[in-house]
């Protein structure tokens, strides 16, 4: 029986900052919460809750890292050593003084207006700490980025990140039995390699761009091919390469994907990646997503049984491709 419980796991009710204080207050040492031994009876800035300034100075109220919020002390700013955390709180301050139509920063901060600032500061540490776990996480080589500066929107929830499809209840895949003997495959394919086998020519040029139109599928070399991992076509399986960015739009559609560098047209940058239900659970689903306002079901009808991948709560980023069409507009003008 216990062997059973040895990837089981259950959520803490206590936050990644009560933890961290628990173990300072008691004298405990975590590693994985920051708390070494060296690091123990350490005062670092974790954020900045509030300022005031006055005739001779500047304050600003500093939540310490591993501290419960009733530790917070009020600092000059001359005795701050962290420039960064001082310019995104005044980034954070003015876009909310213009959101209030003031010009001038007071003396004393509203506490509505401070208590945003707070608020704002720990939503950055999640999306901070929710990007650490999504690269952990991921197994291909682009980077990913997480950003919100419209509301305060944090992570999902219900949500976990994997990197290959997941196959649901009902499901059994074959594996590839066969492969080619190709030892160039663009260059000198055998047998028209993959693609020919099925009548298709192949998919990709020698950029490993797709050259063949939309609609048609693309048959990569499998593990049972004679090619290597460097052969031209493997694209899809090498996963996603270029860094992209999961950003909070500001026309209310909800969390979007951009890329964070060029890339070429007809150039592939991410697969569907999410759990192959069956037709009559897509449809259960589909139902219940309908009353929902959103969905996630993409159907894969190249198959003898036609398939389909629900990305709703476990997938890869993109799931979080905004699906809008004017959202798709915009980014084509």
């Amino acid at each position: 029986m216990a062997e059973n419980l040895k990837d089981c796991s259950v959520p803490c009710k206590v936050s990644w900052e009560k933890l961290e204080a628990l173990c300072r207050l008691e004298g405990l040492h975590c590693e994985e919460l920051g708390v070494s031994r060296a690091k123990v009876n350490e005062y670092e800035v974790e954020f900045l809750c509030d300022y005031k300034k006055t005739k001779d100075d500047e304050f600003y109220l500093v939540k310490w890292r591993g501290f419960a919020a009733s530790e917070n002390t009020w600092e000059p700013k001359r005795n701050l050593k962290c420039p960064k955390l001082i310019k995104l709180f005044h980034v954070d301050l003015e876009k909310e003084l213009r959101r209030h139509r003031r010009r001038s920063i007071p003396k004393k901060l509203d506490k509505e207006v401070s208590s945003l600032l707070v608020q704002k500061a720990q939503l950055r540490q999640s999306l901070q700490r929710w990007m650490e776990h999504l690269n952990t996480t991921r197994n291909h080589p682009g980077r990913i980025f997480v950003v919100n500066e419209v509301d305060l929107e944090g992570p999902p929830k219900n949500f976990t990140y994997i990197n290959n499809y997941k196959v649901g209840p009902g499901i059994v895949l074959d594996e590839m039995a066969v492969g080619c003997e190709c030892v160039d495959c663009l260059e000198e394919p055998i047998s028209g390699c993959c693609p020919g086998a099925s009548s298709h020519r192949m998919a990709y040029n020698d950029r490993r761009q797709v050259k063949i139109r939309p609609g048609q599928p693309i048959y990569e070399c499998n593990a049972q091919c004679r090619c290597g991992p460097d052969c031209p076509n493997r694209v899809v399986q090498q996963g996603i390469q270029f860094d992209l960015c999961i950003f909070k739009t500001e026309n209310g559609r909800g969390w979007g994907v951009r890329t964070l560098q060029h890339i070429r047209k007809n150039t592939f940058v991410m697969e569907y990646v999410g759990e192959i239900i069956t037709t009559e659970e897509a449809e259960r689903r589909g139902a219940v997503y309908d009353r929902q306002g959103s969905t996630y079901l993409f159907d894969l009808d190249y198959v003898e049984d036609v398939y389909t991948v629900d990305a709703a709560y476990q997938g890869n980023i993109s799931h979080f491709v905004n699906h809008s069409e004017s959202y798709f507009q915009d980014l084509m003008h």
